[in-house]
């Protein structure tokens, strides 16, 4: 009895640990404004992004050190995956007059930094 109730408890551990490795969310951004997720040292991670808006949005590889690289663009409706290097932020641009909206479902390293700006 007693080893059953020890692998209950090791099955129950270890499937809900799966949650504690993903984030979901649905983001405003403002007109003119963007989205930076990861603006600080972590691992790897991986975003899968609906973009729900009425426009496009553009996407950029920022490394926290300086730079950007590999812009993408996001039509209205489609979805894409992104994988992010250690320690690179992901910027999502909203450079319309309207606001915008994302789908975000994030794997990985979670422990990322989120904020907005000009």
């Amino acid at each position: 009895m007693k080893s059953l109730i020890t692998l209950f408890a090791i099955l129950f551990l270890v499937t809900s640990c799966g949650v504690f490795g993903s984030l979901t969310s649905n983001t405003f951004i403002k007109p003119n404004e963007s989205f930076v997720l990861g603006n600080n040292e972590h691992g790897t991670f991986k975003v899968k992004l609906k973009n729900v808006s009425n426009h496009d949005l553009q996407i950029i590889m920022a490394p926290i050190t300086g730079g950007t690289h590999s812009p993408i663009t996001v039509s209205p409706n489609e979805t894409v995956i992104v994988k992010a290097e250690s320690n690179t932020a992901l910027i999502i641009e909203n450079k319309s007059n309207e606001d915008a909206s994302v789908d975000l479902y994030v794997t990985g390293d979670t422990g990322l930094s989120m904020g907005y700006k000009n």
